[in-house]
This record gives structure tokens, sequence and C-alpha cells, in this order.
């Protein structure tokens, strides 16, 4: 990937603008990213499995894939983006997905798009939410470093709502094939150069910023991962990952299903991105006068009634929209969330390696999740059982994110990070 990009010498205020560049840099390229990689594939699902007269669920099987993929590269990457930062891995990662949209509206067999879907795991994995977290957590202290993050998921937020609608207008013009020629076209035109231009590594300016050496992240790593609280992090994000993937993967089949048209069930779908910036402003405000980890169990629970009383609100537009509004709420919660409490609780030394420590399985349950919903309604011939599910996976989350919240720090820290008050 050639060398990194060294750090920027900076003063106080000159690192300041540049970090507020590379934050809206980066929430732009998420949101192009996330509408194209992502979000297009549930509404290009059916119109695939048509064109290739293959089942829906074999057609999951291939975002399964692409999500397997970035589970496995989530360590990796965090170890990268500890070491080099992320300008060089962020670049390759956009000009990877850019070719392999255009890989994807070429395929004609199952295997094809299985293969195309692999690397497009891999392009996610260096270009979207992950690498983009860790660029920011390292360019900001504690004081600013929320505020940066859910900046750029409030952006990044309206990727489903554009690009879920964007997408079925396209399809409906144009057809799958040439949508995604057009999603490339414009990915390839914006995140590759931008991330190119501006993501850079800060200098090393403070305790706080200051990047551990390679054996101080190993004893931080090893830290995190022998402390009980992380290990319940992360069945509450898995659980809380696999609720929303398998949402994000099923809405618009599952509505459609219950008769309403195409263009409602894939603009319903989309307000999940709106109903998420409200939820993670939500949790923000709440955040500075209660837990974190109380305030996130709350929303998470909320999801979990939506989610059990959906399938008997869908009957009508109003129920419908209702019911995906009480879910979409903690929609993004859990993106604003892990990177604060991670860090809070370790430190940032090491933050990309042990937040990848945490991404893969979290990850491996967005693989593995919309395709055990797809198996799941097939066998039953229902929506129910799934939605059932996500409701049971929700209220395990909320379970997760307050269990040993109050368990001691781990020995071992970040050099200059503070302790945590209200994120526990």
């Amino acid at each position: 990937m050639g060398p990194p990009a060294p750090p920027v010498a900076t003063s106080h205020g000159s690192h300041r603008r540049i970090g507020r560049r590379v934050v809206a840099v980066l929430a732009i390229t998420q949101t192009i990213g996330y509408g194209s990689l992502y979000y297009s594939f549930a509404v290009l699902l059916h119109p695939i499995a048509a064109d290739l007269h293959v089942s829906p669920a074999a057609v999951t099987g291939a975002l399964t894939t692409a999500v397997l993929t970035w589970a496995a590269m989530a360590v990796p990457v965090g170890r990268w983006l500890d070491r080099h930062g992320g300008r060089a891995l962020m670049t390759v990662g956009s000009v990877a997905g850019a070719g392999l949209l255009v890989a994807w509206s070429q395929v004609h067999a199952l295997w094809q798009l299985y293969l195309v879907f692999a690397g497009l795991g891999a392009a996610m994995a260096m270009a979207l939410y992950d690498a983009a977290t860790a660029v920011i957590v390292s360019w900001f202290d504690t004081e600013r470093r929320a505020r940066a993050l859910l900046t750029m998921i409030v952006v990044a937020g309206f990727a489903s709502t554009i690009f879920m609608p964007l997408t079925g207008l396209l399809n409906d013009r144009y057809g799958w094939r040439a949508t995604l020629l057009l999603l490339a076209a414009g990915y390839a035109a914006t995140a590759a150069p931008l991330h190119a231009a501006a993501v850079r590594r800060p200098p090393p300016r403070s305790a706080a910023t200051a990047r551990a050496e390679p054996e101080q992240r190993r004893v931080l790593v090893r830290a995190a991962t022998h402390d009980s609280r992380f290990w319940w992090l992360a069945v509450a994000f898995v659980a809380h990952a696999a609720a929303m993937s398998t949402m994000t993967v099923h809405l618009v089949g599952f509505l459609t299903g219950h008769g309403h048209p195409a263009t409602f069930a894939a603009t319903v779908a989309g307000l999940l991105g709106v109903l998420s910036v409200t939820g993670r402003l939500v949790l923000t405000v709440a955040g500075r006068h209660l837990r974190l980890s109380t305030v996130v169990a709350v929303v998470f629970a909320i999801q979990a009634v939506a989610a059990l009383c959906l399938p008997w609100a869908a009957g009508t537009r109003l129920g419908a929209t209702v019911a995906v509004v009480g879910f979409g709420i903690g929609f993004g919660v859990a993106g604003l969330a892990s990177p604060a409490l991670v860090a809070d609780r370790y430190g940032t030394g090491a933050y990309a390696s042990i937040a990848g420590t945490l991404a893969a399985p979290v990850t491996l349950a967005k693989a593995t999740a919309p395709l055990a919903a797809a198996a799941l309604h097939t066998t039953t011939g229902s929506y129910r059982p799934v939605l059932a599910t996500v409701g049971g996976l929700c209220l395990l989350a909320a379970v997760g994110i307050v269990a040993r919240a109050n368990a001691p720090l781990p020995a071992a820290r970040a050099p200059g990070s503070p302790c945590p008050r209200k994120s526990h």
C-alpha cells in the first residue's frame, strides 16, 4: 500500500482545523460508501435473485460472504491503523470498492456474485466505519472526541435515507446493473480522492493522543480481553448487530410481503437513517446527564418492543411507519456508543486493535444473521418468528450493555487516558 503518511506537524489551531477537515471528509465518504456498498443490497436483492434465477436466500448468502470477509479483516485492519494510520488503507479500500461495484453489475452466475462480495467485504473493512472511527479517535482528545464522532455518524446516518430510495428509483428506471454502474461512478469520484487528500495521522502532541509502541499495544489489548466487561460489551453489540443486520436486509421484503408497494417499503426502510440520527442526538444529550450504558439499554429495550409489535402493526401504512420509527430510534446508537465505551474504558493507545477485536464477532453476527433469518423465513413461511428473534436479540443487548458496568477498570490503560465517569 506504500509508505504511510507521516504525522502532520501543526500548531494547536492548525491541528483543530485539520481535524475538522478530516471529520467532514469522512462524513461524506461514509455516507456515500455505506449507501453504495451496503444499503443498495437490500433494495436490489429481489431483482438480482429474479435475474439470476435463484432464491433470495441464496443471494443473501453473498452479503454473508462479504461480512464474513469484513470480520476476518477486522483485527489486521485495526493493527494496521494503529501502526500506519488510515490514509493508504482507506484510499485503496475505496478504489477497490468502486471497482467491485462495477464487477457486481456484470455477474451472471451465483458463484460470481459470491466472489465479488468476498472482495467487497475486504474493501468495506478498509474504507468504512471501523477505519473512519479509528482515524477520528486518533485525532481528538476526550473532550472533543464525542462531538467529532457524532458529526460523522449523524451525517453518515442519512446513507440509508438517501441511497435506499435512490437505488430503488434508479432500479425502476434503468435496472439493477446500470444502477450499480452509476453508484460505482459516484463512489469512485468522491471517496478515493477525498481519502487520499484529507486523511492524515495527527501529531503526537499530548499523552492523551499519543500512540503506544507495539509492546504497549499488546499489553493494552491483553488487558482488555481479560476484562469481563469487554466480553459483556461483546455480547451486547453482537446481539444488537445481528438484529440491525436482519432488519436492514429483510425489512423491505417483510413490508412488500404484507402487500405494501415496493416504493413505500423502500422509503419506510430509508427512514431508519433519519431515525438513527435522532437516536444518536438523544443519546449524546442524555449521556451528559445519565450513565451512557443505561441510556443505551433503554433504547435497545424500546427497539425490542417495536420489533415484537411490527407483525401486528404492519397491516396499515401508519402502523408500519410507527413501528419502524420505534425501531429506528436505536438503529445507529451502537455506532456511537461502542467507540465511546471502548475508548473511555481502555484508552486510545491501542484503540484500533481493541476495537478490531470487538468488531470481529460483531461483524460475524452481521454476516450470519440475515442468512439465518432468510432460512427461518423459508422454513416457517412467515416473518413473525424472524421479528420475534430480532426483539429477543435487542433485549439481550440491553442486558449485556449494563452487565458488569461497575467492574474495576483494567490496570493497563493507554498513557494519559482519563478515568470515565458515566460511560461504563
